[in-house]
């Protein structure tokens, strides 16, 4: 697929709108609290938008926003964190997040980032993590986990990250944020 990855304009209306749609829908079947209707995504991409932010977006040749990606400077720029990646539904496993990923990797090293990290949330029983109390032997759970519908934790694995931690109970009881992170 023939795609162009650039920075999303804080002037640029219609695609920043295309954005908070896509994520509105991106995340609503497993993390639907995260921007539950298009004022609170809105927002998000607003944000993204920050001195200390990456915003970036793939779109096609019609100009059509297919994915989004953002990275926020953190550790005085060591360490750059992956917030968030979407990619519209009829357009994944294409190769979109995966280039997606890779421009932030590069933008971020080229900013002085020498991590990238990314939490991934696992709110409805996707992995062995969730529904389950990790204490008080945490890292024998990560050492175990699987996969048990699709969550993209193990995408970000192909990505080159590795699970360095779990926040337990993050999202409520049983609901664990993932952390991973790779060296840029």
């Amino acid at each position: 697929m023939n795609l162009q990855i650039t920075d999303l304009q804080a002037g640029d209306a219609p695609k920043i709108q295309q954005v908070a749609k896509l994520i509105v829908e991106g995340f609503q079947e497993h993390w639907s609290d995260a921007w539950p209707d298009i004022d609170a995504a809105l927002q998000e991409v607003q944000e993204s938008l920050g001195v200390d932010r990456i915003s970036r977006i793939a779109i096609s040749e019609s100009g059509q926003v297919l994915g989004w990606i953002g990275g926020i400077k953190q550790y005085s720029g060591n360490v750059w964190e992956l917030h968030p990646l979407v990619v519209k539904t009829e357009f994944r496993g294409q190769g979109i997040g995966r280039q997606l990923v890779g421009d932030l990797a590069a933008e971020a090293k080229n900013r002085g980032g020498i991590v990238l990290w990314v939490g991934t949330d696992d709110e409805d029983n996707q992995t062995t993590l969730s529904g389950i109390d990790l204490f008080p032997n945490v890292w024998e759970h990560i050492s175990n986990i699987k996969n048990l519908r699709g969550h993209p934790y193990e995408f970000y694995q192909k990505m080159g990250f590795a699970i360095v931690g779990v926040m337990p109970d993050a999202n409520g009881i049983g609901k664990p944020d993932i952390f991973m992170a790779k060296r840029l």
